[in-house]
């Protein structure tokens, strides 16, 4: 029995468990995967004791960066996003390190949502370990323009500038914006006190204009709300991309895609519940 894992503090609300063993059961894998309470203080040594015997794990707040520095090797989407979410044991016993975050975002904008962003105006709200791990999946999409808004807008120009070679990105503070445009992106963690970014209904055009957040939970958050109270064409919350991050982990470690609709179908039922 392969065994994965993964690694957070606090980590006893993940459903990644769940998710994992509904990929698994769907598609005829055997594999045993739990829920680790990593320590603050040695991260990395409780890592590599679980890699004696384990061969993957996912890797959440706040470890993210702690993993970036332990592995042998990076995908190049882990090494542009300066974080890991998923670690993986090659055969020759090394450790690969892979950011699936902004990849599991893409897939569900895209494919579950059904929207394009091949020239579309992406507008992206802050400028933390989420935006950073999200904006080269994005841009290799092609919009037309990818703006960072940010509170301390430098934080903004530095990921811009990091992120220049890739196509159109720029930064902005959150009140200099008032045009509209196509997507909206929530990256901030201001819904997790139901609170909003300071940014201008006017972004939204009404019945166009397609709103995402990255946080979820059994109620709208208040940035889905917002949207919602604003006419935008959609507003979504982020389960979906916590699914497909997921799924695309399991397809590093498996060699096969599951389908994530059912299982996306299966966490929605339980939240609501």
């Amino acid at each position: 029995m392969d065994h994965y894992a993964v690694f957070g503090n606090p980590i006893g609300h993940s459903k990644s468990p769940l998710i994992h063993g509904l990929f698994a059961e769907q598609t005829g894998q055997q594999l045993d995967y739990r829920t680790a309470l990593a320590p603050l203080d040695d991260f990395t040594a409780f890592a590599m004791a679980f890699f004696s015997e384990g061969r993957g794990a996912n890797v959440t707040v706040p470890f993210k960066e702690q993993a970036y520095r332990m592995v042998d090797s990076l995908t190049e989407r882990a090494r542009r996003a300066g974080a890991v979410n998923t670690l993986s044991k090659l055969a020759d016993g090394t450790l690969l390190g892979d950011n699936t975050d902004g990849a599991g975002l893409v897939r569900d904008l895209t494919v579950n949502c059904g929207v394009s962003l091949r020239g579309k105006r992406i507008l992206l709200l802050g400028a933390g370990g989420a935006v950073r791990g999200a904006l080269e999946p994005l841009l290799a999409e092609r919009p037309s323009v990818l703006v960072i808004a940010n509170r301390t807008v430098e934080k903004a120009e530095l990921l811009a500038q990091q992120f220049a070679d890739l196509g159109p990105v720029f930064a902005s503070g959150f009140d200099w914006l008032e045009e509209s445009v196509d997507v909206i992106i929530n990256a901030t963690s201001a819904s997790l006190a139901g609170e909003l970014p300071p940014i201008s209904p006017s972004l939204i055009e009404p019945g166009k204009t397609f709103c995402y957040d990255m946080m979820y939970g059994s109620e709208p958050t208040a940035f889905c709300r917002w949207a919602a109270e604003h006419g935008a064409a959609q507003s979504v919350d982020g389960l979906g991309m916590l699914v497909e991050q997921a799924a695309e982990a399991f397809l590093l470690w498996r060699g096969v895609r599951p389908d994530s609709a059912p299982v996306l179908a299966e966490l929605r039922r339980q939240l609501g519940a």
